[in-house]
């Protein structure tokens, strides 16, 4: 009966545990406090070394749980990435996510090894452990921000994060088995990365594609989609790494087939793999808080430091920069991405190799890695959103999202039906805007279902339900969001639709339907203006996108800040009615 009710303590323990992480988030939120950081520090006071005094040594189930969430984590990154997106950024950001990490390496291994008094070998292991950045460090805190980052950008660092940390294990793993078991030929080494690197592919697309047949061809009872999803992804990641492959990179790639093509309860999937992800994440930050000894870092405190200020202001942008050199990044970009490669969960789970396998002076390895993740989220993670906007990275989110749902149809997969509330000011109730490729198909009025017909016109307050494509829901939200109306009304100005001139043009497309040449979908709207007219922009200057024309609103030092939407040729009616119903004519064939 003892070691039941252990068991049951053991339990309770750890719930209460993660139940902290998550009540301590809503305050790290309120704050701007980065999250991973708050479940570090829980599982740190709950640890032995704090005052919980809970005693946890257990590195192997650490690492379990680690490699789990990692694997589910991956997956979730791979299944919301488009393969649109990453196209035109897949060269530099693999360069990032192989030639980078060993620059990062032999970069941080001179430093390590005179701060730590360290042999090259153990040094250079100290460089691999914290060489590879953080997908859910990085994407989580810039989420959390508000903030909307410009596409290259955003995929360059979406990528890199996905790729990296297959390379980043191989390496550490290399290094460890040197130390563990003595030489090894460097050809050798290549060959096993290359094997690795194929066979993890091989394994990744085929289990992507197994995954994808089951889920459209099986009729799975309603609830099992997305368990089936997480855990085929945990059996594919199993499975390479059973057959000594690279499992991370080949349940990265599995979720990058099965997001990018059409599949049954896409959107409970999604739901379901963003609960799991954020569970696993505090588990994993807990259980890595846990093992660390605060008293036993005094000894390697000062050279962890040293090496974490020599990877944030050295190491990291000089890789960077060396990597991007050949393609056409704008420094500031270089620079941005350079400041937003933080380290998280896998610079730790990494860390933990050496306990496991027994190498002397294990705990050095997960000491520094851990100060180095701590200052990477304390001095990095806050400064993510600042950053962004200093370098003219981003744009805030000047107006919440809409609450949207969405439901699959079963026996189909080409439409699903989104809804939402109609607030008072959006688009879609002041002006009837909406692309054509979404139908409405009923509305919710005081708890009664009407047809579009019925509801005729729709009210604030109502629900709207339409048919659209599951790929292109997410543009709906632009039509749907409670803007305040302009100060000054311009019946020829889409005053609904101002514009930040730091948007790209193909934003601009993708939300509104417009046509850009290919070679301009990253120019941002401020860059176009002057590229049209050839000097610097003035407030009312108008140039031409397609059927529409676009007016710079609000200029700032030669450059626009706010760009709106009007005709291109204006309605020749005097009367206001009369060109408010032509003008609104025009706006229907445009979103369409």
């Amino acid at each position: 009966m003892a070691s039941l009710d252990h068991v049951s303590l053991a339990i309770l323990l750890g719930s209460l545990l993660v139940l902290a992480g998550i009540l301590s988030s809503l305050v790290a939120l309120r704050f701007g406090a980065p999250l991973l950081l708050v479940f570090l520090i829980v599982g740190m006071l709950a640890g032995e070394g704090g005052p919980g005094g809970l005693k946890f040594d257990d590195v192997g189930t650490a690492y379990t749980v680690g490699s789990i969430a990692l694997a589910l984590i991956l997956f979730d990154g791979g299944l919301r990435t488009r393969f649109v997106t990453i196209r035109s950024v897949l060269a530099p950001a693999v360069m990032l996510a192989t030639v980078g990490v060993v620059l990062t390496t032999f970069l941080l291994a001179p430093v390590a090894k005179y701060v730590l008094d360290l042999g090259w070998i153990q040094a250079l292991l100290i460089g691999a452990v914290v060489a590879s950045t953080d997908a859910a460090a990085v994407f989580l805190l810039i989420n959390a921000g508000g903030l909307r980052l410009r596409p290259r950008v955003r995929a360059t660092l979406e990528v890199e994060s996905g790729t990296n940390d297959p390379f980043a294990v191989f390496l550490a793993l290399l290094l460890v088995e040197i130390l563990a078991v003595g030489g090894q030929s460097w050809s050798h080494a290549a060959v096993t990365l290359f094997r690795d690197t194929v066979l993890g592919c091989a394994i990744g697309y085929g289990g992507g594609r197994v995954i994808t047949l089951v889920l459209n061809k099986v009729g799975l009872a309603q609830g099992l989609h997305a368990p089936f999803v997480a855990v085929s992804a945990l059996v594919v990641f199993a499975f390479a790494n059973a057959v000594h492959s690279s499992g991370f990179l080949a349940v990265y790639l599995a979720g990058l087939v099965v997001g990018n093509r059409q599949t049954r309860a896409h959107n409970s999937v999604v739901v379901f793999l963003d609960a799991v992800t954020w569970l696993a994440q505090i588990v994993m930050f807990v259980l890595l808080g846990l093992l660390v000894w605060p008293q036993r870092l005094e000894s390697s405190l000062i050279g962890a430091v040293v090496v974490a200020l020599m990877l944030m202001l050295v190491a990291r942008p000089a890789a960077v920069f060396l990597c991007l050199w050949p393609f056409n990044y704008q420094w500031r970009e270089k620079l941005f991405i350079s400041w937003v490669g933080l380290r998280g969960a896998v610079a730790i789970f990494l860390a933990s190799i050496p306990l496991l396998v027994g190498l002397p002076s294990a705990y050095l390895y997960f000491d520094v890695a851990f100060v180095v993740v701590l200052m990477s989220l304390l001095v990095q993670g806050w400064t993510v959103a600042l950053s962004a906007r200093k370098l003219d990275m981003s744009f805030a989110r000047s107006d919440p999202l809409p609450r949207r749902v969405e439901l699959d149809l079963p026996g189909q997969m080409a439409r699903e039906i989104v809804g939402y509330p109609v607030p008072a000011n959006s688009p879609f109730l002041k002006r009837g805007l909406i692309p054509n490729w979404a139908r409405p198909t009923l509305v919710i009025r005081k708890e009664e279902i009407l047809t579009p017909a019925e509801a005729e016109p729709v009210r604030e307050g109502d629900y709207v339900y339409l048919l659209a494509p599951p790929e292109k829901a997410q543009a709906l939200d632009r039509f749907f969001v409670n803007m305040p109306p302009p100060r000054e009304p311009d019946p020829e100005l889409l005053g609904d639709f101002f514009v930040a001139g730091t948007a790209p043009l193909g934003a601009l497309a993708e939300i509104y339907g417009l046509q850009v040449a290919a070679d301009h979908a990253e120019v941002a709207l401020a860059d176009y203006f002057t590229e049209s007219l050839g000097r610097a922009t003035k407030a009312g200057d108008i140039v031409g996108l397609g059927p529409i024309a676009l007016l710079a609103h609000k200029v700032e030092g030669g450059k626009v800040t706010t760009v709106g939407l009007r005709l291109a040729e204006p309605e020749a009616a005097t009367t206001l009615p009369g060109r408010v119903k032509a003008l609104w004519k025009r706006i229907q064939k445009w979103i369409g």
